[in-house]
């Protein structure tokens, strides 16, 4: 098998930082590099929608967690991006179609993602989105 890019959706949880140590330990086996995806959570990017927040506090806060996923990564290269996790104007949009969104987008050769318990934390956008990911993912996936 040939893996040249890793796909780790994060949101920033525990879970999600344990995803990205195994995505981590794939890439390293396969000389592969790490894209670690964060997903905003639903209430961010309404609250950006509606101007109550701004979308620098939440780039800020990406950046926060990519700055914990190259830490993790170590000499593995990590690429990075973010998306919406959900619309309140396409409502197919989700986490899990997010994912599988960007893995095809990026061509990705695996993914990694955390199956999360649902505590209805309304920043753990990941937890809605393992078992979609593993039903309709058409690459390998390893869910942690």
């Amino acid at each position: 098998m040939q893996v040249d890019t890793v796909l780790v959706p994060v949101d920033g949880s525990e879970a999600a930082m344990d995803a990205v140590e195994y995505a981590t330990a794939i890439a390293e086996r396969y000389e592969a590099g790490v894209h670690a995806v964060y997903l905003v959570a639903e209430n961010a990017g309404d609250a950006m929608a509606n101007g109550d927040i701004s979308a620098a506090s939440v780039a800020e806060r990406a950046e926060s967690i990519m700055a914990t996923v190259r830490t993790l990564a170590g000499e593995v290269p990590v690429t990075h991006s973010s998306a919406c996790g959900f619309s309140v104007t396409r409502l197919s949009q989700h986490p899990g179609s997010v994912i599988l969104d960007v893995a095809e987008t990026l061509d990705a050769d695996f993914v990694v993602v955390p199956r999360e318990p649902v505590t209805g934390d309304p920043e753990a956008v990941i937890e809605k989105a393992a078992e979609y990911v593993l039903a309709h993912a058409s690459q390998p996936v390893l869910s942690v």
